[in-house]
């Protein structure tokens, strides 16, 4: 498994990481997290990313692999202590109260990283928020903090220069970060994290789905209308659309959710192929700049 410097902190990441929200979410047994999350480190992913409110996703990777605590990087999010449908809290004590709780559910001593998840512009720039997290860090909680989110307020994160980390949404439907935060991500050698990288293999069903992100990739993507999406068997379009993400240049780690611990086996395959050709590579930018309209922002 490749790995890649993740900007100026001292983690070495492999370039495809493990993401903990389908765990939380599916509510997938114990035993098959365990199954899943030793297998990974196994074969060399050493990424783990995961956050408060995806329901009970800390508390079975704490379960699973606390007894490997050396062998990956950890990385969790903070600001809604009671699930993404609850409502933000940005304020300082319950920013260090959840990330007390994320310690004990993980059954470490400190994190790797941790974020601020999806927080606004207007709550960026109050500075609250960020205060929090450098005092988490100051008190050894974590090692280095980093934003998750998109569009204008992943922006406003990466120029205030508070962060050490990006974690954005990046794929063949969601290019918007491309242009909008790598560039200055790269000059101020921040580590960027790839969210959501095959654009949750919306085009798999053939059929409209009824809501929520693969629901606006697959509009995306038919007005898009990827060529390799048509011609390609699904393994070969979902290995194109991997390999392009991971391709994008200042990325570092792709974090994939899975709940079937074959699919890590399936999704570290599918990089064997190598990087994209430079031809194929820029079709899919092509394409993305002559259809997209701005309306088309990256997705939280």
């Amino acid at each position: 498994m490749e790995k890649r410097r993740l900007g100026k902190t001292d983690m070495d990441v492999s370039v495809l990481g493990f993401g903990g929200s389908e765990i939380g979410y599916e509510k997938a047994s114990p035993k098959a997290v365990d199954e899943l999350l030793n297998s990974a480190l196994d074969a060399g992913l050493n990424v783990i990313d995961t956050a408060e409110c995806y329901w009970g996703s800390e508390e079975m990777i704490g379960q699973a692999v606390s007894g490997r605590r050396n062998e990956f990087c950890l990385f969790t999010k903070c600001g809604h202590p009671h699930g993404l449908e609850s409502g933000a809290d940005w304020s300082r004590q319950s920013i260090l109260e959840s990330i007390e709780r994320s310690l004990r559910r993980l059954q470490t001593e400190v994190v790797d990283l941790v974020q601020l998840h999806s927080c606004s512009e207007a709550e960026l720039r109050k500075g609250e928020a960020i205060a929090a997290l450098e005092t988490a860090r100051e008190r050894g909680y974590t090692r280095y903090i980093g934003y998750s989110g998109d569009s204008r307020a992943a922006r406003y994160a990466v120029d205030c220069g508070a962060f050490d980390t990006l974690q954005t949404s990046i794929n063949i439907a969601d290019q918007e970060a491309i242009e909008l935060t790598l560039p200055p991500a790269r000059e101020k050698q921040m580590g960027v994290i790839a969210k959501r990288p095959i654009a949750n293999a919306a085009w798999k069903t053939g059929h409209k789905p009824i809501e929520g992100y693969h629901h606006i990739y697959w509009e995306r993507l038919r007005k898009l209308n990827f060529r390799f999406l048509r011609d390609c068997s699904l393994e070969e379009s979902i290995s194109i659309a991997l390999r392009f993400t991971i391709g994008v240049p200042g990325v570092h780690t792709a974090i994939v959710g899975t709940t079937k611990p074959q699919r890590w086996q399936e999704n570290a395959k599918l990089l064997e192929a190598g990087p994209l050709s430079d031809a194929r590579f820029q079709a899919i930018r092509h394409r993305w700049e002559e259809y997209a309209p701005p309306t088309w922002i990256g997705q939280i």
